[in-house]
C-alpha cells in the first residue's frame, strides 16, 4: 500500500482538486484507492456522491484510534474509491492530537489497518501549518505539493511547506525516514510569458535540493476540472479527447501522465484507462 499526501500551507492552490482526479484516475485503472480528508473545510468528503455512508470518519479515526474499515470508509459511486470523511465539526483534533503523546505519529500507527484492503491512500490536508499536516507527512511515503506559478505562491511554498519538511526531519532519529516531495505546478496558463518564466525559476531552484523535486507533469488551467467538479466525477471521464482547436493536451491524458510519474508500478494499468468508456457507464447505471 502506497500513502502520498496531498500538502501545502497556502490555501487555494488545487490540493483538493489533484487528490479527488488522481484517486479517481488509479481507481478507474482497476486498484482500490482509499481518500482521507484532514481538511477542516471538508470539499474533498463531498467531492464524490456517496453509495454508502459509514457511521464514522476522521473523528473517530483519530480521537478513539478506531481501526475497523467497515466503520470508517465511505464507499463513493465510483468504484474501488473510498473515503474515511472528515468529521471534526467542532475542530478538536488539532488539539487533542498536539497534546497526545504520539499525536504526529498517531495516523502513521493507525494506516497498516488499511494495508489488505487498498493499494493507494491519498490524504489531502489543509492549507495552513498544523499538527494534522505535519502527522500526514509523517504518514506518508511521498509528499505533492500544488503549486500555481505565481511569485507569491513560490515564496510560500518556500517559506512554509519546506520549512515544514525541515521541521519534521528529526523524526528520522526515530527510524522515519525524511518524506520526499515532489512539486507539482498547478493551473499553468496556456499563454502567459509571467507563468512559463517562473516554472523554469522553480526547476533551477529546487533541481540540486535534495528530498525536493519537481514533477516534469504539470497541470494546465482547464475548465473540465471545474465542470468535473459540480457532475461529482474524475474529470478524466469528463474530457477524455482534447478538444478541436486547443493546443493543451485532454484532462484524461494530463491525469495519466501524472499518475504514471507518480506510480510507475501502474504504468499499463494507467494506460488502459478510457474516460470515454468509463462514462459512458456511469450515464447508462
Amino acid at each position: 500500500m502506497q500513502v502520498i499526501s496531498v500538502i501545502s500551507t497556502k490555501g487555494g492552490v488545487g490540493k483538493t482538486t489533484v487528490a479527488a482526479n488522481l484517486g479517481g484516475l488509479i481507481a478507474d485503472a482497476g486498484l482500490k484507492v482509499l481518500l482521507l480528508d484532514l481538511d477542516m473545510q471538508p470539499t474533498l468528503s463531498s467531492y464524490y456522491q456517496l453509495a454508502y455512508r459509514a457511521p464514522a470518519g476522521i473523528y473517530e479515526l483519530l480521537a478513539f484510534n478506531e481501526r475497523e474499515v467497515a466503520k470508517l470508509a465511505s464507499r463513493t459511486v465510483v468504484e474501488r474509491l473510498d473515503v474515511i470523511l472528515s468529521n471534526d465539526e467542532h475542530r478538536q483534533l488539532n488539539t487533542l492530537l498536539l497534546h497526545a503523546p504520539d499525536g504526529r505519529l498517531r495516523l502513521r500507527n493507525l494506516l497498516p489497518a488499511f494495508q489488505p484492503h487498498y493499494d493507494l491512500v491519498l490524504i489531502d490536508t489543509q492549507g495552513a501549518r498544523s499538527v494534522m499536516l505535519e502527522m500526514a507527512v509523517l504518514a506518508s511515503d511521498l509528499g505533492v505539493s500544488p503549486v500555481t506559478p505565481e511569485i507569491l505562491a513560490a515564496r510560500e511554498m518556500r517559506r512554509g511547506t519546506l520549512q515544514l519538511i525541515d521541521d519534521i526531519a528529526p523524526y528520522r532519529h526515530l527510524g522515519i525516514p525524511s518524506t520526499p516531495l515532489h512539486l507539482l505546478i498547478n493551473r499553468v496558463p496556456t499563454v502567459s510569458t509571467n507563468a512559463k518564466l517562473i516554472q523554469r525559476t522553480l526547476r533551477q531552484l529546487f533541481q540540486e535540493q535534495p528530498g525536493i523535486q519537481v514533477l516534469h507533469s504539470e497541470i494546465p488551467s482547464n475548465e473540465a476540472i471545474h465542470r468535473a467538479a459540480v457532475q461529482g466525477l474524475p474529470v478524466h471521464r469528463v474530457e477524455h479527447r482534447r478538444p478541436t482547436g486547443r493546443a493543451a493536451p485532454a484532462a484524461l491524458e494530463v491525469m495519466q501522465r501524472l499518475a504514471t510519474e507518480l506510480f510507475p508500478q501502474w504504468h499499463e494499468q494507467v494506460a488502459r484507462v478510457t474516460g470515454k468508456d468509463r462514462r459512458a457507464h456511469v450515464e447508462r447505471s
